[in-house]
């Protein structure tokens, strides 16, 4: 008689958030899992899911992130909750205390369940700006708020993963967009002004930016979390590989769409610490688990227009 396939048990942070959301859109209708999601006590649940636990934590609470964990015995934590991803951004204080307090927390109980692996999503924005693309062994160092709460979060999980023997994978995903992203960023400001009528304000544009599909970003971490491989650690740069001017970028996607809204190149300027060049070298990820991008940019537009601004004429790529 054949023994059936073993059940894996994967807790996911952050699971109102765009990438959040559509990893546990991936692990949907799998029987080969049990999904807990972890969400903010403020923090709406965006879809349910046959099967799916959906708890509300405080996750400063270490007690009560530490007996949710105990609980359900996960095999694997997949951390993706962060702050200061939309706009405006939180106090920057509020944003370090997430960011870098919360994922130690998280680590802490992770260590505390032998055998449980942790998933830690970083960002790209985290490294130091080179001017080429970026790989896994740069340097993290950046000043740019968010990518420098992250990259302190990055090296401390690291060196306690380390330490306690917490078998740790850390995905840097760069930009990304698709269904889910409906917050205030580019792509979702973009169809907004061509909703509405209004015009977009934009800075000059000359920053070369990897934008990725977020479909694809979710497909890598839930490969990850399913691969039975024994490697304790490992670091995976996630982007499209591909670098282009963001003035060309948005100039292609609403010319392949067939937006009608008006583009105001230079009306604010770069933010404060933005990074000119912003491109991932992907050729690690691509070796050792096998992961494309698939999904091409324009269509990840489309499919969030389609989701989120019904209303709005958009042309199918």
């Amino acid at each position: 008689m054949s023994q059936s396939p073993s059940i894996k048990r994967i807790v996911v942070t952050g699971a109102s958030g765009t990438l959040g959301a559509r990893v546990l859109a991936q692990f949907a209708g799998r029987r080969d899992v049990q999904v807990l999601a972890l969400l903010r006590e403020t923090s709406r649940i965006r879809e349910e899911y046959d099967g799916m636990r959906f708890v509300r934590v405080d996750f400063f609470d270490r007690g009560a992130l530490a007996e949710i964990l105990s609980e359900f015995r996960p095999d694997c934590v997949i951390h993706c909750a962060a702050s200061g991803v939309q706009f405006p951004r939180p106090q920057w204080f509020e944003l370090l205390r997430f960011n870098i307090d919360v994922s130690i927390h998280l680590c802490e109980c992770v260590a505390a369940n032998p055998g449980c692996r942790l998933i830690f999503i970083g960002t790209g924005l985290a490294y130091r700006e080179t001017g080429r693309p970026l790989r896994e062994t740069d340097a993290l160092d950046t000043l740019h708020p968010y990518g420098a709460s992250k990259a302190a979060a990055d090296m401390l999980v690291r060196s306690a993963a380390r330490e306690f023997g917490v078998p740790l994978t850390i995905f840097r995903p760069f930009s990304f967009t698709g269904i889910a992203d409906d917050g205030n960023r580019l792509f979702p400001a973009l169809l907004r002004a061509a909703q509405d009528g209004t015009e977009l304000r934009l800075s000059p544009g000359e920053q070369c930016r990897d934008h990725c599909a977020v479909d694809d970003v979710a497909r890598a971490i839930v490969a990850a979390a399913l691969d039975e491989q024994s490697d304790p650690f490992r670091i995976f740069n996630l982007g499209s590989g591909r670098e282009i001017r963001l003035r060309d970028l948005v100039e292609e996607i609403v010319e392949q769409l067939g937006l009608r809204v008006t583009l105001h190149f230079g009306a604010r300027p770069y933010a404060a610490f933005e990074p000119m060049h912003l491109v991932a070298d992907i050729a690690h990820v691509r070796d050792a688990l096998c992961w494309e991008p698939r999904t091409p940019l324009v269509r990840a537009v489309w499919e969030l227009a389609r989701t989120s601004f019904p209303m709005l004429d958009v042309r199918e790529p």
